[in-house]
C-alpha cells in the first residue's frame, strides 16, 4: 500500500510536470514569435522596403537571417492584402498567405496555432506601419513539431527524475516498513489490532493484580483486580508510585529496581503477595508487578496455627496424663491409696481451676478455646498465663460483623508475642515468665488486654511496631503485630502499647467497637 500511494504521487507529480513543461514551451514559443515579428515589423529596412518598387529583393533575405538568428521557423512578409514578399520556400513568393490577417489590418498583434504550408505552427500576425498607415503584415511562426519535440527532450529529463524519486521512494519505504517489523516483532497491523483486543480481555479477565510501570516508576497501565486489591479510584495512568497513597513499605517495592519475590505487604485491608520484575531491552524500560491477594489465606494460616497449638497442646496434656495416671498406679500398687488419692486430686484442681476461670469469664466459644489452647502452650514452655478477674464476655455479644478470624488474629498474635517476649524476659533472679490477660466488654466496646513479664518494648521504637517487617526475632519475622493492627483497623477498632503498669513488659489493648458508629450515637 505504501509503495502503491508512493507510485500514485510520483505519477501524479510528473504528470502536472509535463503539462507544466507543455504550456511552458508554448508560451516561451508564442513570446518569441510576438517579439520577433514586433521587431520585424519596427526595423526601418523592413518599413523602406514595403513601399519599394521591388519589397522581395530586400525582404526575402532579410527574413532569412532573421529565422537564422531568433530561432524561429519562418518569417513571412506580405502586402495588406496577404500577397507574400518573403518565404522559406522562395517559389510561393507572390502567392496568398494561408492565415488570418483581418484583426492585423485593423493595426492588432494576434497570435493563433494555424496548419499552413509547412504544417501546424504557433504564429502572429503584426501590421508594418509607416506612421498611421498600414504599409504591410509580418507572420513569424515555430512549428508545433518543433514545441514537441522540445518538450519530449524535457520528459526524458522529467521521466528519468520521476524513475529516481520512485526508486528512492519505495527504498525509504521498504527500510522504514522493516524497521517497524522490527519494533513489532513482524506482526501486522491485523495481528497487532487481534493482540490488543485478546490483551484487553486479559486485562479484565485476571484476578491477579497487574501493574506495568515505566521507567520513570510512572503508573502505565493497572488492571481491575489491582485497583481493587491497592484501593486506587479513578484515573491513576500517568501517576507516579509515590502519588498512590500505598503503605511505605509497599510504596519502595514499588520503586525498587531490584525484583522481588513473593514478598508480603500489608495495606489498610489486605495481605498481599508482592512479585515485581524489570522489563530490559538494553536498558531498564520498566517494571511489571504482580498481586495476589493472601487476606483469607493468612487468615487460615492464624487459625490453621491456632489448631496446631491445639493440637500440641492435646499432646503435651496426654503425654503428663500418662505420667500422672502411670504415678497414680504406681502409688497405688505400692500400697500408698492416700497419697495417690492426694495426688490426683490436686492435679485434676489445677487443670480445672483454668478451665473454669476461662468458661467463666469468656462465654465467646472461638475466644475461650483460644485461650485454652495458648494457656496449655504456654504451660508447657513454662510460661504462666492466667485470665484477670475482671475479664467478661458473655456469649452472643460480639456482633456478627466482627468477624471470628479477626479475634483470632488478634489475640492469638498478641498472645504469641507476650509467650516469645516473656520467655526471652527469664533469667537468674527473675520471677517466673508470666502473662496476663484480660478479654472484657466496656462502653460498647469489646477490650483485649495482654501484657507480659519479658523486658517491654524501647520507648524509641514504639512508632515503628507495627510496621510490617518489625521485629526482635529472627529474620523473615515481623508480620504479626502488623496483622494485628490491621485487623483492628478493619473493624473500626485501635491498637495501643505502653509498658505494664507493674513495671513489667509490653502491654498491647485492643479496642474494638461492638456497633458502628452510628447506630451507637442513635442508641
Amino acid at each position: 500500500m505504501q509503495v502503491v500511494i508512493v507510485a500514485a504521487v510520483v505519477t501524479g507529480c510528473a504528470v502536472l510536470a509535463y503539462v507544466d513543461a507543455r504550456d511552458r514551451a508554448r508560451e516561451d514559443a508564442a513570446h518569441r514569435v510576438v517579439s520577433t515579428a514586433v521587431a520585424v515589423a519596427d526595423s526601418p529596412t523592413v518599413i523602406r522596403a514595403a513601399q519599394s518598387a521591388d519589397p522581395p529583393a530586400t525582404l526575402q533575405p532579410y527574413a532569412r537571417r532573421v529565422v537564422a538568428d531568433a530561432g524561429v521557423d519562418f518569417v513571412t512578409i506580405m502586402d495588406p492584402h496577404g500577397i507574400r514578399w518573403s518565404h522559406p520556400d522562395p517559389s510561393l513568393i507572390g502567392k496568398p498567405f494561408l492565415g488570418h490577417i483581418a484583426p492585423a489590418l485593423r493595426g492588432e498583434t494576434f497570435t493563433e496555432t494555424y496548419t499552413g504550408t509547412l504544417g501546424a505552427s504557433v504564429r502572429v500576425v503584426t501590421p508594418i506601419r509607416d506612421g498611421t498607415r498600414i504599409v504591410g503584415l509580418v507572420s513569424v511562426g515555430i512549428e508545433v513539431d518543433r514545441i514537441s519535440r522540445q518538450v519530449r527532450g524535457q520528459v526524458g529529463v522529467l521521466l528519468a527524475v520521476a524513475s529516481g524519486a520512485l526508486a528512492l521512494g519505495g527504498l525509504c519505504t521498504y527500510v522504514v516498513n522493516r524497521r517497524l517489523r522490527r519494533h513489532t516483532h513482524g506482526m501486522t497491523a491485523a495481528g497487532l489490532s487481534g493482540m490488543y483486543d485478546y490483551h484487553q480481555a486479559t486485562l479484565h479477565a485476571l484476578r491477579e493484580g497487574l501493574v506495568l510501570l515505566d521507567s520513570a516508576r510512572r503508573v502505565v497501565l493497572c488492571n481491575d483486580a489491582a485497583r481493587d486489591l491497592l484501593g486506587l479510584y479513578g484515573d491513576v495512568v500517568g501517576s507516579s508510585c509515590a502519588e498512590l497513597g500505598l503503605p511505605p513499605s509497599l510504596t519502595g517495592a514499588l520503586l525498587s529496581a531490584e525484583p522481588r519475590v513473593d514478598e508480603v505487604h500489608l495495606t489498610a485491608e489486605r495481605v498481599l503477595v508482592v512479585n515485581t520484575s524489570p522489563v530490559r531491552g538494553g536498558e531498564h524500560r520498566g517494571t511489571v508487578v504482580t498481586l495476589r491477594d493472601r487476606t483469607d489465606l493468612q487468615a487460615l494460616t492464624g487459625e490453621l496455627d491456632s489448631v496446631r497449638g491445639f493440637a500440641e497442646a492435646l499432646r503435651s496434656q496426654a503425654h503428663e496424663a500418662s505420667n500422672r495416671l502411670h504415678t497414680v498406679v504406681s502409688l497405688i500398687e505400692l500400697g500408698r491409696t492416700e497419697d495417690a488419692v492426694d495426688f490426683a486430686t490436686s492435679e485434676l484442681r489445677l487443670a480445672q481451676a483454668l478451665t473454669d476461670q476461662v468458661v467463666t469469664a469468656v462465654g465467646e466459644p472461638v475466644l475461650a478455646a483460644l485461650l485454652l489452647g495458648k494457656a496449655a502452650e504456654a504451660h508447657e514452655r513454662g510460661v504462666e498465663l492466667t485470665v484477670t478477674a475482671d475479664s467478661r464476655i458473655d456469649d452472643g455479644v460480639l456482633p456478627p460483623g466482627l468477624a471470628a478470624r479477626d479475634l483470632v488474629t488478634v489475640l492469638g498474635n498478641l498472645l504469641d508475642n507476650a509467650v516469645d517476649a516473656a520467655i526471652e524476659g527469664t533469667g537468674p533472679g527473675r520471677p517466673r515468665p508470666a502473662v496476663r490477660v484480660t478479654a472484657r466488654t466496656e462502653n460498647g466496646e469489646l477490650l483485649l488486654r495482654v501484657a507480659d513479664s519479658g523486658p517491654g518494648v524501647d520507648p524509641g521504637t514504639i512508632s515503628e511496631v507495627f510496621r510490617r517487617g518489625w521485629t526482635t526475632k529472627s529474620e523473615g519475622r515481623g508480620l504479626g503485630l502488623a496483622l494485628v493492627e490491621q485487623a483492628a483497623r478493619r473493624g473500626g477498632g485501635t491498637v495501643e502499647l505502653r509498658r505494664a503498669d507493674d513495671g513489667g513488659g509490653a502491654e498491647f489493648t485492643v479496642r474494638l467497637p461492638l456497633r458502628p458508629a452510628g447506630q451507637e450515637a442513635h442508641a
